[in-house]
């Protein structure tokens, strides 16, 4: 009797233990579960965060925006260093040519009257040792046509005067006097001083006297 008493304690003690380590392994088992259900639902919740922002979150987009326009900025000022260097290269070459422009204008120039000082000087030379003032006369004037010659190849051209209307733009009245006849009125009856143009620009008025 003691002896069946004994071993149905033992077989009890067995189905406790078995009960606890059930009990114990449905435990983790729910545990383990509800971090499955937790986790599911974060996760499911960062898609649905990342589908609405575009896959990114607040900070992300904030600092890709940051990184956006510091490369726009840095772009933006090189730009700007190329352009100002290329500009002040443009500039002082600009003025470099304009110089050299210039200079070889008036070489041009004055290679193109040396030939009229030779002649100048030939002719005072003949002064000296002749006393036919035709010759002389005939001479200085071959002189005078060539320097003429010279200067209106250069573009330089005689603004006409004599018999025209008066005209501000190329004319400059010194004085006005009686019209010889009436179609004389309004009109530049003398020349004081001729002027002349250069290419066309007015580089000194002529001096005239007009009728009235």
């Amino acid at each position: 009797m003691k002896e069946q008493n004994k071993k149905s304690g033992v077989t009890r003690e067995k189905e406790e233990g078995m009960n606890k380590e059930a009990a114990k392994e449905k435990k983790s088992n729910d545990r383990e579960e509800e971090k499955k259900v937790k986790d599911k639902a974060k996760g499911k919740k960062s898609e649905e965060w990342q589908e609405k922002e575009g896959e990114k979150d607040p900070e992300t987009v904030k600092q890709d925006e940051k990184e956006d326009l510091q490369e726009k900025l840095e772009e933006s000022w090189n730009k700007y260093v190329r352009l100002s260097a290329e500009f002040d290269n443009y500039r002082k070459r600009t003025l470099k040519e304009k110089s050299e422009l210039l200079k070889m204008a008036g070489e041009d120039i004055i290679k193109s009257i040396l030939p009229v000082i030779d002649d100048f000087e030939r002719a005072i030379e003949t002064m000296d040792n002749t006393g036919e003032v035709d010759a002389l006369k005939e001479g200085v004037t071959l002189i005078y046509t060539k320097l003429l010659n010279v200067l209106e190849s250069k573009g330089l051209k005689e603004i006409q005067a004599i018999n025209e209307e008066f005209d501000t733009d190329y004319h400059e009245a010194v004085t006005k006097i009686p019209a010889p006849d009436e179609k004389q009125k309004g009109k530049v009856v003398d020349v004081v001083q001729k002027g002349y143009t250069l290419n066309s620009k007015v580089i000194r008025y002529s001096k005239v006297v007009v009728g009235e």
